[in-house]
């Protein structure tokens, strides 16, 4: 039997027998510990960065388009839309923005943090069938979101919905008990990456750029070796039951696929490690595109459950913008998912950008680069440059 047939073998074979599953449990588990360390430590790197710099722009903005860019590049630097939306509740609470200026900010932020998600497909560049599918399954979360913003941005502009309704629901939940869960991940992972950092900024006593570029570079190297073996590992447990209790409860129905991407991002805190997680299986062929689709839209609601709830006890205009966030995920579930023509719209232009891309691989960095990071900072700077002319 060459490597191939063995490896093929593998793959496919069932995993029976106690001692495999043993070993195969043992093997997902740290591949999984090795892939959310290797996240977490790629967004520590860019808040060392990033942070300051976000507050900044997030200062500065007035025009809501403008606002709309700021929190798509500032929550694309932080890598966390749930770090952005702090920084503009404190802003709020401290007065330093008002929850109208504030708002689109937070559309901007929904979108900027599923740039994870491209960063993951890319591990597979090299395998392009998977990659492919992998490909459509981040992408598909960034159309979902940009048609959000299309619908509703101008909509909120117009008649100040969002503002208004979550106006009157912070008057009602203000002075309610603030509650805090525990985050079994960020306890898990986030020693180890504080250990990274303390050691090459105050051990090896590295400037910030060089201990930024080398945390990246490990981020990366942990996220493609994880996700290269976790695929097939993925493949030995799970591909041959494609019927299995995962697979089935995503493919039962929409709601059921949505109340997975809530219950699960809710109980690690991070809708970016959901999707994240989600797109090796859909790349695998192990997870289907459309049940993908409605768990990643469970996943933006539940990214804005543990951060309302932390606002409970805060000011009525920080329960406002937490609450704009949860109203501006309902309401583009509510519009797009029930028609089926819109809700396909996303799933339709991933996929094309995805047979696209795996014929010109190069052109995956171009967009994630392009959408993410130069095209709000090339708003920014405009609009810097207006106000001074």
């Amino acid at each position: 039997m060459t490597d191939q047939q063995h490896s093929s073998a593998l793959e496919t074979a069932p995993a029976n027998g106690p001692f495999r599953i043993l070993l195969n449990l043992v093997l997902l588990a740290g591949l999984l510990y090795i892939f959310l360390y290797s996240i977490a430590l790629f967004g520590a790197a860019f808040k060392l960065v990033g942070k300051e710099f976000s507050q900044q722009l997030i200062a500065s903005t007035t025009n809501p388009v403008v606002g709309l860019m700021i929190g798509l590049l500032a929550t694309s630097l932080i890598q966390s839309s749930s770090s952005t939306t702090s920084i503009i509740v404190g802003m709020v609470a401290g007065g330093a923005l008002t929850v109208p200026g504030a708002i689109p900010i937070i559309m901007g932020a929904n979108m900027g943090t599923t740039v994870t998600n491209t960063l993951v497909a890319m591990t597979s560049i090299n395998r392009r069938a998977e990659f492919q599918r992998a490909f459509a399954g981040a992408t598909m979360h960034d159309f979902f979101n940009l048609m959000a913003i299309a619908l509703l941005f101008p909509l909120e502009q117009a008649t100040h919905f969002l503002e208004r309704s979550a106006t009157w629901l912070s008057m009602a939940l203000v002075g309610a008990e603030g509650t805090k869960y525990p985050n079994p991940i960020k306890a898990a992972v986030k020693p180890l990456v504080n250990e990274t950092q303390t050691l090459l900024t105050d051990n090896w006593g590295l400037a910030k750029g060089a201990a930024v570029a080398i945390m990246v570079i490990l981020a990366l190297a942990g996220i493609f070796i994880a996700l290269t073996f976790l695929t097939k590992l993925l493949k030995s447990m799970v591909l041959a039951r494609a019927e299995g209790p995962f697979t089935k409860n995503l493919r039962k129905s929409g709601l059921a696929a949505m109340f997975v991407g809530l219950a699960v991002t809710v109980g690690v805190q991070s809708s970016s490690i959901t999707t994240s997680l989600m797109v090796p299986l859909i790349g695998a062929g192990i997870v289907p595109l459309e049940a993908a689709f409605a768990a990643t839209m469970g996943a933006n609601v539940g990214t804005t459950v543990t951060a309302l709830l932390a606002s409970m006890t805060g000011t009525p205009q920080a329960v406002t913008v937490a609450l704009v966030h949860l109203l501006f995920n309902l309401s583009a579930i509510i519009v797009i998912y029930p028609v089926p023509f819109l809700r396909k719209i996303p799933i339709r232009m991933a996929r094309g950008l995805a047979f696209r891309t795996a014929r010109k691989r190069y052109f995956a960095l171009a967009y994630m680069i392009g959408v993410f990071f130069v095209m709000p900072l090339v708003f920014v700077l405009l609009d810097k440059l207006i106000r001074r002319i």
